[in-house]
């Protein structure tokens, strides 16, 4: 073996040494600001349902009446193709899936509303549903009934409703407490959040109540609701956004864009209230960059289309909510509120849609990456982070299995996991 050749250098080591030590803050504060995606399943959808309606039989009531509007009005996979423009080559396999998911798990995140979906009632009214929601939730989680994730939006930290919020936010954990304890899929969804400082005093609310239980310290996570002009650009110039999740500390799981107060707030006219109205766009464009890299996800919002009446109306109504679910997914949303059991088979056939049409040609590039076999498009390894994290959104919703994406990439689920989340440990892929 022939010996090295000797390089020529002229800076001293402690030249490096010196940068180094210079950088040390900005490391830590890059690793505390930005420490990546979670690695945890993101719902593709969250369904509220009012406080007073929520009983221990509503997602399956939900799966049912999905169930029934696409057996009234797509009943097999050519006619739920010809209505939505799914090609003929996916249609078969999405309409089995979709069927396959409303009878397993029609629901991935349910939100038992206290705000505007349960609107003003008296304390003692609100006291009962919120120590009922407990009970049905911790009996759901118990029995294997819930979905993956549940919980609940309290009413917002402004002054009229803050006292409220704050009780029913308790009365709800309280429950949770007796009754064995938080569950891991547990959400919380703070709304109508104008100021950095609610976010904060948010914040104290859940420290004081994992002191008081005894619970690890940031224990409890919550969503930030997005309705507000004054939640992007604050009064100074700056992303207000941005602030807010800092002033989470660590807690913010993620940013929900509310289509309809948001748009009321700017002036946009009720008939052209819309998730791709360019408000909307701006507004969540601004939540997606603030959240970039810290690990908080964004979810779009709704349609208040709802698919109801006769089929052709229905038809009409899916094509609306399948096309704002397509654009959303195509811009990195993917997740989005859906309000009526209808919405449900366009939901996951817009997502599986996605996910099946792209599959090939993510594992292919992804299987060359891997292999360093090169092809037609050189990839580097964050797009190898973004078709990894493709492919495990898609088996994690149910658009793909693990078996196909293991046997067109020779990657098992760890190995996705590793490209996924490269700084949550070493990569410990092997080339197939």
């Amino acid at each position: 073996m022939g010996q090295q050749e000797k390089v020529a250098t002229s800076l001293a080591g402690a030249v490096s040494d010196g940068i180094s030590a210079s950088l040390t803050e900005v490391d830590a504060e890059l690793a505390r600001r930005y420490p990546g995606d979670p690695g945890t399943r993101q719902p593709v959808h969250t369904v509220y349902v009012p406080g007073d309606t929520f009983t221990a039989g509503t997602i399956r009531s939900w799966g049912d009446q999905a169930l029934k509007a696409l057996d009234e009005h797509a009943p097999d996979a050519a006619s739920l193709a010809a209505v939505l423009g799914i090609p003929d080559e996916l249609a078969g396999a999405v309409h089995d899936r979709v069927r396959a998911k409303l009878e397993r798990e029609p629901v991935e995140d349910l939100r038992i509303d206290f705000e505007d979906g349960y609107g003003p009632r008296s304390d003692a009214e609100e006291d009962e549903a919120a120590a009922r929601a407990a009970r049905l939730v911790a009996d759901a989680y118990g029995n294997g009934t819930a979905a993956p994730y549940m919980g609940i939006r309290m009413k917002c930290m402004e002054a009229a409703v803050r006292d409220r919020s704050i009780r029913t936010t308790d009365v709800f954990l309280t429950g949770l407490m007796q009754a064995g304890g938080l569950p891991d899929g547990l959400v919380l969804t703070l709304p109508k959040v104008t100021y950095p400082e609610q976010v904060t005093a948010f914040v104290r609310l859940l420290e004081a109540f994992e002191k008081a239980h005894r619970l690890p310290a940031g224990r409890i996570g919550f969503e930030i609701q997005i309705e507000t002009s004054q939640s992007i650009l604050a009064a100074d110039g700056t992303a207000a956004v941005a602030r807010m999740i800092d002033a989470a500390q660590g807690r913010a799981t993620g940013l929900h864009y509310g289509t309809f107060d948001y748009s009321a707030c700017v002036g946009v006219s009720a008939a052209y209230q819309a998730s791709d109205h360019p408000a909307a766009d701006h507004a969540k464009a601004v939540m997606q960059v603030a959240a970039a890299g810290t690990g908080v996800r964004v979810s779009d919002g709704s349609t208040n289309v709802l698919p109801v009446g006769p089929t052709a109306q229905v038809h009409e109504a899916w094509r609306l909510h399948y096309g704002l679910t397509r654009r959303a997914l195509a811009r990195a949303y993917y997740q989005g509120w859906d309000m009526h059991p209808a919405h449900l088979p366009t939901r996951y056939a817009a997502v599986y849609t996605f996910y099946r049409e792209g599959l090939e040609q993510a594992a292919a590039r992804l299987a060359a990456y891997v292999a360093k076999a090169g092809g037609a498009v050189m990839d580097e390894p964050a797009t190898a982070k973004a078709l990894s994290g493709y492919l495990l959104r898609g088996i994690d919703c149910g658009a793909l299995d693990t078996a196909e994406v293991a046997r067109l990439t020779g990657l098992t689920r760890a190995d996705l996991d590793a490209f996924a989340s490269p700084r949550r440990g070493g990569l410990t892929v092997t080339t197939p």
